[in-house]
C-alpha cells in the first residue's frame, strides 16, 4: 500500500468533488424564501386584481397524499354573502373566515349546531 495521492497528467493532486450543500452566499440564484415566495406556488396571491371567476379557477394543491388519494384544493373558496354577493376567500390568508362560514353552515335557523 502506498501513500500516493491520485494525480492528473500535470502531476497535480486530483481534485475530488463531493455532493455537498453550497453556502448561501455562493449560490447564483436566491432561494424561494429570499424571493419571498411560499413553498407552494398555489398559496401566492396575484399582484394584479382578479375577478371571482379567475380566482375560482386557481388550484393550490393538485397531488396525491400519503395514502395515495388524489387531493385537489382550490386557492380560493367562493362563498355567498348574506347580501347575495359572492366573495372569494383565500385558503391561507382567509382561513379563519372560511372556518366561520363552515360553522354558520352547520347551524339551523335557531342557531343550534347541526351534526350529520
Amino acid at each position: 500500500m502506498t501513500n500516493e495521492k491520485p494525480e492528473n497528467q500535470n502531476n497535480q493532486p486530483k481534485e475530488i468533488k463531493q455532493p455537498v450543500s453550497k453556502d448561501w452566499h455562493s449560490r447564483e440564484e436566491p432561494t424561494a424564501k429570499e424571493r419571498n415566495l411560499t413553498a407552494n406556488p398555489g398559496d401566492r396571491i396575484a399582484d394584479e386584481p382578479q375577478s371571482i371567476e379567475e380566482k375560482a379557477k386557481q388550484v393550490a394543491v393538485d397531488a396525491p397524499d400519503i395514502t395515495g388519494d388524489h387531493i385537489k384544493v382550490p386557492t380560493y373558496f367562493v362563498v355567498d354573502e348574506p347580501n347575495g354577493e359572492q366573495k372569494a376567500l383565500h385558503h391561507v390568508k382567509d382561513a379563519e373566515e372560511i372556518s366561520d362560514v363552515i360553522r354558520q353552515a352547520r347551524m339551523d335557523e335557531n342557531g343550534n349546531r347541526i351534526w350529520w
